[in-house]
């Protein structure tokens, strides 16, 4: 008999991860975290690809790190294929919460890379927390090639990561503040601030780093 009530059960979780109310999709995704059952990470996985509710999608991945990371580790990473944009950014984020570093291969250089700039941020934040000890000067390697990228929401969230690798950032970092292109430049000379003196915070080190890129290598020192 427990076979059908778990196929009732599943199908009322369908139904409330998809109901119109994103309260009631939002009780549904704590319930489910609430009593972990891995039958429902494939429905917690596909919702988070379509979620339109930023609280919503965190409980989701709230729900996904409840479960037996044997079962959402590689459906996860089975997601990172997703030719969806969403459902690869909310992948890489639930990976960086559960931090299993299983999941280290998967961070592609292709994610790293990511043309949609969502992906590429979830990619960084995962793969500091997933890379494993010894790798990180590839990652810099990596990282670094994605200096001057967008806007300041995406420049950040890069400069933080290469903050979070630590010391191992600083010589390929001083490499880069002599870039021919001047938003790497500038993002370079930024990151190197901040790693100096996060309590100043990124937006004054992008000031710093536009005044030293207007003195030239007078300003390096300033």
């Amino acid at each position: 008999m427990a076979e059908p009530k778990q196929g009732v059960e599943a199908s009322r979780v369908l139904a409330g991860l998809a109901h119109g109310s994103s309260s009631v999709r939002l009780r549904v995704a704590l319930a489910v975290g609430s009593t972990p059952d891995p039958q429902f990470v494939d429905a917690l996985v596909e919702r988070c690809a379509v979620e339109p509710e930023f609280f919503v999608r965190e409980m989701l991945t709230w729900a996904l790190t409840r479960q037996p990371a044997s079962v959402t580790v590689p459906r996860l990473i089975e997601e990172l294929r997703s030719a969806r944009t969403q459902a690869r950014s909310q992948a890489l984020h639930t990976l960086s919460k559960i931090g299993d570093r299983r999941a280290w291969p998967a961070i592609t250089h292709e994610l790293l890379t990511d043309a949609d700039d969502e992906v590429a941020r979830s990619a960084w934040r995962a793969a500091v927390v997933l890379v494993p000890e010894g790798a990180e000067s590839g990652l810099v390697q990596v990282l670094t090639t994605q200096l001057g990228r967008g806007e300041r929401e995406t420049q950040l969230s890069l400069s933080r990561a290469l903050v979070g690798l630590g010391e191992v950032i600083m010589p390929v970092l001083r490499a880069a503040t002599t870039h021919p292109e001047l938003r790497v430049r500038q993002h370079a000379i930024a990151t190197e601030r901040l790693w100096r003196n996060p309590d100043a915070g990124f937006d004054f080190a992008v000031e710093e780093a536009k005044r030293v890129v207007a003195l030239g290598p007078a300003g390096r020192e300033g």
